[in-house]
């Protein structure tokens, strides 16, 4: 592998990371074709890290507000406890504190049910997600019903839901299809906004639920493959290098997408990421049987 290749697969996952149309179908794909070179799974692990550093700095306001909210919903647990234990020396009713006072607090909840399910999930399928992201085969056709869930859901209107209005067993489903997305062509955040949409999420808390979801998915994902690198071996200095210009390359181009797509997607749905989910789809599975 060279720079120009780092780095074209960095702009590649900086792009498709943001879109629903499966970035590690993608760079399955373009991996087998350019004969890459080298510890994929190694180099694989610091195009996310770019597109982390990217949710961090695009959804920067949304991530402060749901650490504020945290700390806010433990300070309040921690002052209603206190209250509880000296309420029997009170002479009247104790005066407890709300904890899920605003919309932030409710979403941090739901991001802690919906993250339970996609670690399970994932863990469970992260045997078979590995053999199975070496099949073009299979990557076209977990394309293909990523591209069958967005066209379905492209026909339903949103009910345009807020944190508020939304239990905890809709984030906890939607975990479950984020832990899916582990198979080869699925699409991460297709699968989110899908689930999302069709439990009632406005479309624009369906991508921003998708964004700020995948935090801890993807922190927990490095841990894993970081763990799992470590033991396995060293690399050299040169791959390291296209390594980081290719967690640069992702990082740059995913700030931008990151914006555009909230746009994008918020004012005119996902109908043609379904159809281009099908195009590529149908085009890998030919493509599985030439080479």
């Amino acid at each position: 592998m060279n720079f120009l290749q780092s780095v074209f697969l960095g702009l590649v996952q900086g792009i498709t990371e943001f879109l629903p149309v499966s970035s590690s179908g993608h760079l399955a794909i373009l991996e087998r074709l350019m004969h890459f070179e080298g510890d994929i799974e190694f180099f694989n692990v610091f195009l996310h890290i770019g597109t982390l550093f990217a949710i961090l700095i695009g959804m920067q306001k949304d991530i402060i507000k749901l650490l504020k909210a945290l700390w806010g919903m433990a300070a309040d647990c921690i002052y209603n406890t206190k209250l509880f234990f000296e309420s029997g020396s009170l002479a009247r009713e104790p005066h407890y504190r709300r904890i899920i006072s605003n919309n932030y607090r409710k979403l941090a909840l739901m991001i802690i049910a919906a993250t339970i399910p996609t670690a399970l999930v994932g863990y469970l399928l992260n045997s078979l997600a590995s053999k199975g992201s070496c099949s073009l085969l299979l990557v076209g056709i977990g394309m293909l019903i990523s591209g069958v869930l967005m066209n379905v859901v492209s026909r339903v209107k949103p009910r345009g839901k807020l944190p508020k209005d939304v239990g905890f067993l809709p984030a906890f489903i939607t975990g479950i299809c984020q832990g899916l997305a582990v198979l080869p062509g699925i699409t991460r955040s297709g699968m989110v906004i899908t689930c999302g949409i069709l439990m009632g999420f406005s479309t624009r808390l369906s991508i921003r639920f998708s964004y700020l979801l995948s935090v801890p998915a993807v922190i927990g994902a490095l841990i894993f493959e970081l763990s799992r690198i470590s033991a396995a071996g060293t690399v050299s200095v040169a791959f390291l290098g296209c390594c980081a210009a290719g967690a640069v390359s992702a990082l740059i181009v995913g700030l931008f997408v990151i914006h555009a797509m909230m746009h994008m997607v918020g004012n005119r749905g996902i109908g043609a990421f379904a159809l281009y989910c099908f195009a590529i789809g149908f085009a890998v599975i030919l493509l599985s049987f030439m080479i």
